[in-house]
Order: structure tokens, then sequence, then C-alpha cells
């Protein structure tokens, strides 16, 4: 039975100013409309130009239900194609990356496409002479999609025709972008080696709402971080300063004070970040040799202004979350309803210490990979609720901590650390993102 298949105004009823409805987690037609509407509506990450070092090379993405090839042309200039030959629909490759030369060959034909997209031969192309393939859409090649923007070199793209620029839809949110690269003395960020990936059996949702969640680490990773740090205490001879790994486990165990002062910016379309005033990187120790060569990049003020903004997490609306002091970016793929793909990828400050990077690979480690500690405690809570949510006691979740009469959701504002409006915010953008997309498809019809 479609419920919400036609009806924007339905899929709007199941967000409220403080509670969402558990369709929104659990309901098959939901996540497909979320597929094949909210994906296609908003600025997705696709990649990072680091990953295309030479003409040729390419990656692979999804953005909702669509396959897409990332490449770089002759020229230098990146290319975001829709990964379908348009003779017969084939999958032009199913390789996660790789380089394919000067063009792309179909293994089911062997039509070939330059890698910008344009049809270069087809075999026996006198069969197609008086067809009128010329004035056909597969002449035109490999397809390309409606909308790319290269910021500082990550790659975004938006399906739908319409909708916000990339300007609209990032605003400000945009500078934990500017400060992850800023850290670098050169200004600069290449993606080091492949991402950790990681399944979990819940809703996509959960995941990005828990970046911003500051009430359940002190619970949910007592028993990891919690372990961690009292065995350091337990262990540690006196005066001995903190290995990496403590220091990394350590502000997961925080109080609900540190992170009510921590503080947490909203800004419009559902972005986001924890780490106003301070964040769980702010007291790492410092790394040898590190702000003397920002100061002679920047100038020493400019270099601690960079250094002196920790952000915690920051949410990029839909499915992406950034931290910027540990240069890392995690992407919340959706599979189904209840199953998602995690990757989580690390990145290297160019000209920076290699200790740096080796704190960055650690964490990384330590905290989202599928043999870390951390990320179970979060993995468990995520598939009880994906449970639990079946359970007809109550079909509606609460998100309704600090709730203020009248929030808006077109501002910037500073809040309460452990407020949960960031969550309201993402589901208010939700909501408008997946009803303009099927208002403007229904008009079009």
């Amino acid at each position: 039975m479609d419920r919400y298949r036609d009806n924007p105004a339905a899929l709007r009823g199941l967000v409220r100013d403080t509670e969402v409805h558990r369709d929104v987690y659990i309901d098959p037609e939901v996540f497909d409309l979320e597929m094949r509407h909210l994906f296609a509506e908003t600025w997705v990450y696709v990649g990072h130009a680091s990953q295309l070092p030479e003409p040729g090379d390419y990656i692979s993405a999804t953005v909702g239900y669509q396959p897409l090839l990332v490449v770089r042309h002759s020229d230098g200039s990146i290319h975001v194609l829709y990964n379908r030959c348009p003779h017969k629909g084939t999958r032009i490759t199913t390789e996660q990356c790789g380089n394919t030369g000067k063009f792309f060959r179909c293994p089911y034909h062997a039509w070939s496409f330059r890698t910008n997209g344009k049809l270069l031969s087809i075999p026996l192309k006198k069969g197609y002479e008086n067809t009128g393939l010329d004035d056909a859409e597969a002449a035109a090649g490999l397809r390309p999609v409606a909308n790319l923007h290269v910021y500082r070199d990550f790659i975004f793209v938006k399906l739908n025709e319409g909708g916000q620029s990339f300007e609209e839809f990032f605003g400000e949110s945009l500078s934990s972008i500017d400060n992850m690269i800023d850290r670098s003395p050169e200004g600069k960020l290449v993606v080091a080696g492949a991402p950790l990936r990681y399944l979990h059996g819940c809703n996509w949702k959960m995941l990005v709402e828990n970046q911003t969640d500051t009430c359940h680490p002190m619970v949910a990773h007592e028993s990891s971080a919690g372990t961690a740090v009292s065995v350091w205490e337990r262990e540690q001879a006196e005066g001995a300063k903190p290995p990496m790994a403590v220091e990394v486990y350590s502000p997961f165990m925080s109080s609900y004070e540190f992170f009510e002062g921590m503080g947490i910016r909203v800004w419009p379309n559902g972005h986001g970040h924890t780490g106003v005033a301070t964040s769980i990187h702010a007291d790492y120790s410092a790394v040898p040799g590190y702000m003397e060569q920002m100061a002679a990049s920047y100038g020493e003020g400019e270099a601690r202004r960079i250094l002196d903004e920790n952000r915690h997490n920051t949410v990029y609306f839909p499915n992406v979350m950034v931290k910027g002091p540990i240069q890392t970016l995690r992407v919340f793929i959706p599979l189904a309803a209840d199953k998602t793909l995690v990757e989580s990828w690390t990145f290297r400050l160019v000209g920076a210490p290699d200790m740096l990077f080796e704190r960055t690979l650690m964490y990384n480690r330590l905290i989202n990979a599928p043999t870390s500690i951390v990320g179970h405690d979060d993995l468990e809570m995520y598939e009880r609720a994906q449970e639990g949510l079946r359970a007809d006691a109550n079909p509606w979740v609460n998100l309704q901590r600090l709730y203020q009469p009248g929030e808006r959701h077109d501002v910037t504002e500073v809040i309460n650390g452990t407020s949960e409006r960031q969550m309201r915010n993402q589901f208010h953008a939700w909501a408008s993102f997946m009803a303009a997309s099927m208002e403007r498809q229904a008009a079009g019809a």
C-alpha cells in the first residue's frame, strides 16, 4: 500500500516539531522515496580530487539508487557521469577505482567513450547509417550529472535540476571543510588509503543523528572507553604521560556539563556541528614543530585561529560527517531501511608532521573500524533501536530536549551542547527536500 508515494503532505506529517514517526526509520516505502527524492534534491559528497591524481583515474560512487563514475579527464577537469552505457544500459565498470586510460569501453558491445563522457566510437558504425542515431540520446554518450561542484578538492553533485545552488545549500557550513584543509601548512589534503567499511543493521539516519548526540558517550561508551581509561589510571606510573590511545579514548567519558558547555552550532538545510567553545579533540598533546610550520605559512595569529577551532563532528546533510581536528570523513551509505554501509576515510595534511597522520589513523582504527571497541557500542544501540521501533507501544520518536516553541530552521545559531535541536533541524530539512522533489516531479509529469 502506497501511503506516501504521491502524497508530500503525508510525508511532511511524519515530522512534528518535537517528534518523528517511526516510519522514517523502518518503512521500506519511505526508504525508497528517500533514495529517489532526498538524495537527488540535495548536494551529496562523492569523492576527493586527490583520489584522481592522473588523467583516466576514476572512482565509483552511488547517490540514492544511481551508480556514478567520478573521473579525471585528459585536460585535468573532473567529470561525474552515470555509470550506464547508453546502448543497452550495462554498467561501464563495477570496480571501486582504477585508471581507464584515455577512454571507457563498455564490456558488452564495445561502445567507447572519452573520459568526459562523449561518444568516441561504435563497432560496425555503418550499421547505424540512416537510422537517426545522431539524433538519439545514446549518441550523446555517458550522461553527466545535472550539477557538479568541486570545493577545495571536495567533489559534490546534485542529481535534480533546479532547487538550491551549491552556495545556497551549504552557506557558512563550509567553514568546517575550510578549517580541516587549512590545518595543512600547505593548505592541502590528500586521501590516504582505502576507507574502513563497516556494515550496520540499522537505518542510516540513526548514524547521522548520533554525530551530534552528546548525551550518550558517557553512558554507551562506559564499558569500552571507560574501561580503557580506568586501566590506564590504575596501571600508570606516577607522572607518566598518557599514550596517544588513552588521549583518544578519555574524552568520551567527559561529563554532561562538559558537553553542555561544548556547544552546538546549527545551520540551515540540516547542517550543524558539535564543539563550538571546546571539544573532545581540544586537549591532545602538542606535536613538535607543527605550530612553527603553521606560523611560517599563515602568520602566528592566523595559525592560532585555525588550530584553536576544534570542532567535534560536523554533519553535512544528508549523509556525511567531517572531523576537522582529526582529519576524518565518514559517509553513511543507505542500503535498505535497516541496513547502512559506513565508510570512514582518513586524510593526510600535506606538509604537516607525520605524528598528526599517526593520530588520525589511530583514531579511525580505535573508534570507527569494524574491529574498534567504541564503534561497537553505538552499533548495538542502533540495532536495539531498529528492533524496538517495531513495538506498537508508541509510533513516535521523541526529540524534545531543550526545545523552544517557535524554533526556526533557516538560521545559524549556537545552542546548548546537549540540545537535540540539530536532530530536529535535520528532520525539517529531510521533510522539506523530500517534498520539494516530489512536488517538482509531479508538476513536470
